[in-house]
């Protein structure tokens, strides 16, 4: 779920005060995806939301939610119009509480 390794080498390559910033602003932003995601989903950026949260995902170390925004994304860019989000929002969701958590 949380790839706790990628998390150490991003606090050691930015630095504590700097991680926890980068952390706050990830999880605001995806927070307001999700957020427009369930209320009012738009067909059209929807691949530009799932690679946003993919690439953002990757960053922080949120494996399980990037791996399933990539397939969202590929399905998006493929022209798939039946996309689950539900198992992007919870993979969110576990993935935060874990991250907050440790």
């Amino acid at each position: 779920m949380v790839d706790w390794q990628r998390v150490r080498m991003l606090k050691d390559e930015i630095g504590e005060e700097d991680f926890a910033e980068v952390a706050a602003l990830f999880i605001s932003e995806i927070d307001d995806v999700i957020a427009r995601l369930k209320s009012a989903p738009e067909p059209d950026r929807l691949e530009h939301d799932l690679h946003f949260m993919k690439s953002s995902a990757l960053n922080l170390g949120f494996s399980r939610l990037a791996a399933l925004c990539q397939e969202g994304e590929r399905r998006a860019a493929d022209g798939a119009a039946d996309i689950d989000l539900a198992p992007i929002f919870t993979a969110y969701a576990a993935s935060k509480t874990a991250f907050l958590a440790g």
